[in-house]
């Protein structure tokens, strides 16, 4: 079975979002990130909300659980020029061993050039999330494709081999591959369980892990 529903770490759509009006109002020769205030950060997580729901954008991680902060995907101290562009911002979790806090303190050096933009490429086609809470590179990428994948996987240290985003993955799947065995003991057609998961993964689309679950249950 295979999906084409939206991907994560899933690809985002920005231009249906409107860019906050308040950015307008920063120029990064006159003020910094910390010159922001409250209420114009508070609107920033708004439209990054509409965008992408309350997941990190690169763990897929629920928000309320896990913390949150305006992600710059290319780093402030590098691109300075980019501090207020819309394009450059993501809402990231909170948590200091993976996505962006991990990107900006912990991953070394890298070329953002090399990782995978949640808006502008799509993850699904370089990435394979499997049922023990791993994540694949997919088989058979180019070498340059490959090696962004690769990369996009170690500077937000998405996959370790074992860990905490590896232990919620697998949870967030363990139902599903449950109720898909049962289905197949029960007897249910090919087609019968794919019109089930299907309405089932309508239904869990802005859940945390979302892409995780959906590639287990039309992957598998």
């Amino acid at each position: 079975m295979k999906s084409r529903m939206g991907p994560d770490m899933r690809q985002l759509d920005r231009a249906a979002v409107q860019a906050p009006a308040c950015l307008a109002n920063y120029n990064h020769g006159a003020q910094t990130w910390d010159d922001v205030s409250p209420a114009d950060k508070s609107g920033i997580r708004a439209s990054l909300e509409v965008m992408q729901g309350r997941r990190c954008s690169y763990c897929e991680g629920g928000i309320d659980e896990l913390g949150q902060h305006i992600e710059h995907f290319r780093r402030k101290r590098d691109y300075p020029a980019l501090t207020f562009d819309w394009s450059n911002l993501f809402w990231s979790c909170d948590q200091t061993d993976s996505c962006g806090h991990f990107k900006d303190r912990g991953a070394g050096a890298y070329n953002p050039d090399d990782l995978v933009d949640p808006c502008g490429d799509d993850p699904d086609e370089y990435f394979l999330f499997r049922a023990d809470g791993t994540i694949s590179v997919r088989e058979g990428l180019p070498a340059n494709r490959e090696h962004r994948a690769v990369e996009t996987l170690r500077v937000f240290s998405l996959n370790p081999q074992w860990g905490r985003l590896r232990n919620m993955r697998q949870a967030a799947v363990a139902g599903y591959i449950r109720d898909a065995d049962e289905a197949a003991s029960a007897g249910l057609t090919p087609d019968e369980i794919r019109a089930y998961f299907a309405d089932c993964l309508e239904y869990v689309k802005e859940f945390p892990f979302y892409t995780a679950i959906r590639h287990v249950l039309t992957e598998r």
